[in-house]
């Protein structure tokens, strides 16, 4: 903390698009940190945070899923703060924000020069984006806006993979991915301008679960484009349905009826993915749903895919999630066995051999 005694102003920004699970959970998430566990265990409590929402004015309005919101502050008073955070909002995969709350997204540049710490969780990141505060930086969201950070802000080096992303060395402005990722923002806060250790303590009474892992074993690799390539479109369309075959790529050339160099280079222009970097995420995400479902080992899944090198498939398959096959199929056991949810806790399963 940067005032000794004196807690940390932290205003969260809320306007109607907000997701008010975000909302509220991180103003109440950062009020507990210093007390909650303190009270659970006797010990001396304090509140070196002091979370209030900030927003365009102060009359109550309903932000996502119609979750009421009551303003403590609005812009016309020109708040201060120590950090600043822009919670998840409700959009579509295409909506830039580039156009709306402009008075907001001024107030939100002056906090930074002024030395606020700006800190975004999920979609945030895209009212971040239209601050220009992200030129020239890297950032993360939730993946499914990867395209949206393409097309509009291409001056964002948007990264998909990170939980958290840092913009800078110094840490003046940090980025989360996607929907819960505001847990780990508020873990990294607290841990940041309190203690890691009031961090710890705070995970443990909301079993908050640091997501190490990433974005990546959550992203789907396979996302509809808009383009206007009626041929590539079609192409999309047959390798959904021809993607196992071992000749995919040069099979799909045949289909089109052009060849395959001006195929490729024509896919990769109407996409942003090369035709076998298609194909390959086509045969993992897969990979994925047998994983997520089945029982049979990963050795049986890569040769139903077409691949005699089980081990190459093994490396793509960790390059393209973050985590290798087994590690995977454990984080979706529960979903594959509910009725023994109860019992995963602390202990493993039988797996197939590969697990």
């Amino acid at each position: 903390m940067n005032r000794e005694n004196e807690p940390l102003e932290a205003l969260i920004v809320a306007v109607p698009e907000t997701a008010g699970s975000a909302l509220y959970g991180m103003v109440d998430v950062l009020t507990s940190a210093g007390n909650l566990w303190q009270q659970l265990t006797g010990g001396e409590q304090r509140h070196p945070i002091r979370p209030r929402i900030v927003s365009l004015t102060r009359s109550p309005f309903s932000c996502g899923n119609r979750v009421p919101v009551e303003p403590e502050l609005e812009l016309d008073d020109d708040p201060s703060a120590d950090i600043v955070i822009l919670p998840e909002l409700w959009l579509a995969p295409d909506d830039d924000f580039k156009d709306r709350y402009p008075e907001l997204l001024d107030w939100i540049r002056r906090r930074y020069r002024a030395g606020s710490t700006i800190y975004s969780a999920c979609s945030g990141s895209i009212m971040l984006a239209a601050t220009g505060l992200l030129d020239a930086k890297e950032a993360t969201s939730h993946w499914g806006y990867q395209d949206l950070f393409r097309t509009h802000y291409p001056k964002v080096k948007f990264r998909p993979e990170p939980n958290l992303c840092f913009a800078d060395a110094a840490g003046r402005i940090v980025t989360a991915g996607g929907t819960t990722s505001w847990h780990d923002l508020a873990i990294h806060i607290i841990a940041r301008h309190c203690s890691p250790g009031e961090a710890m303590r705070i995970a443990k009474v909301y079993l908050l679960k640091w997501h190490g892992e990433g974005q990546l074993p959550y992203a789907s690799l396979i996302r509809e484009q808009s383009h206007a390539d009626s041929v590539v479109r079609k192409c999309e369309d047959w390798l959904a349905e021809h993607y196992r075959d071992g000749d995919a790529v040069v099979n799909v050339a045949a289909f089109a009826g052009i060849p395959e160099r001006s195929l490729k280079r024509r896919f990769k222009i109407a996409t942003g993915t090369t035709l076998i970097g298609h194909v390959q995420n086509l045969r993992v995400e897969e990979a994925k749903r047998r994983l997520e479902t089945e029982r049979i080992s990963f050795e049986q899944i890569a040769a139903d895919l077409g691949y005699e090198n089980h081990a190459f498939f093994r490396r793509l398959f960790k390059r393209s999630t973050g985590l290798t096959p087994g590690a995977y199929r454990r984080m979706f056991l529960p979903f594959i066995e509910p009725d023994r949810a109860s019992d995963l806790a602390g202990k493993s399963l039988p797996l197939p051999a590969d697990a």
